[in-house]
C-alpha cells in the first residue's frame, strides 16, 4: 500500500459513522457596484488598453474614425453601424496577418476584472480573427457588462469557444521584462456604449 492510500485509509477510519454535514455555501456572486460602466472602463485601462466611453448614437461616428484608411476584418454578424466604412480584409491567415485590425462586439463583460469576453457569437469573429491582427477595437454595450465573474459564467454558454480578453496581450520573463502582442494583438481599444 503506498502512502497515499494508507492516508485515505485512516481518515476513512475515523469519518466511519459520523454524520452527514451540510456546508452552507453562501458566496458572493455579484459584487456591490453602483456603476458597472465605469468600473469597467477603469479597470480596462489599468490593463494598459486604450477606452471610450460614449453615448450610443457616438459610436458609429468614433469607429469611422478610428479604422479610417485601415483594412479592417470585419466578423459576420458584426451591425453595420460598427464597420466604420473600413476596407474588409480576406479571412485566410495571410490575409489575417496582413490585416491592420479587427472591429468586434463581445458576449458579455467583466467590471470587477476588466474582462471581455468573446464566444464566437454575431460581430465577435473567429479565435483567428481576434487573435492574429495586431489591433483589436471591441464595443461593449452597458447592458452587456456584470459586475463579476460568476454572473459572466452564468450568462455563457460553455460548450461554445470561449476567449477571456483582460487587455492587450503580454507576458514577461523571469526577469519582468514586459512584452505585448506574444499570444495576441498589441493594441486593444474598448468602445463603452452607453
Amino acid at each position: 500500500m503506498g502512502a497515499r492510500e494508507e492516508i485515505l485509509g485512516r481518515i476513512r477510519q475515523a469519518v466511519r459513522g459520523a454524520p452527514e454535514v451540510e456546508i452552507p455555501r453562501g458566496y458572493r456572486t455579484a459584487p456591490p457596484v453602483d456603476d458597472l460602466a465605469g468600473l469597467f472602463a477603469e479597470r480596462v485601462r489599468d490593463y494598459r488598453a486604450i477606452v471610450h466611453v460614449l453615448p450610443a448614437a457616438e459610436v458609429p461616428a468614433a469607429i469611422t474614425e478610428l479604422v479610417r484608411g485601415r483594412r479592417m476584418v470585419i466578423p459576420d454578424g458584426l451591425p453595420p453601424e460598427w464597420s466604420g466604412g473600413a476596407e474588409p480584409a480576406g479571412g485566410s491567415l495571410a490575409e489575417l496577418d496582413a490585416a491592420d485590425g479587427v472591429v468586434t462586439g463581445c458576449a458579455v463583460a467583466i467590471a470587477e476584472t476588466g474582462t471581455i469576453v468573446l464566444d464566437t457569437g454575431p460581430g465577435q469573429g473567429t479565435r483567428a480573427q481576434t487573435l492574429v491582427p495586431d489591433y483589436h477595437l471591441c464595443v461593449v454595450r452597458a447592458g452587456q457588462i456584470v459586475a463579476g465573474v460568476p454572473e459572466a459564467v452564468a450568462r455563457l454558454d460553455p460548450s461554445r469557444p470561449l476567449t477571456w480578453i483582460s487587455g492587450p496581450s503580454a507576458t514577461s520573463d523571469i526577469e519582468l521584462n514586459r512584452v505585448e502582442g506574444v499570444h495576441g494583438p498589441r493594441t486593444l481599444e474598448v468602445i463603452v456604449s452607453t
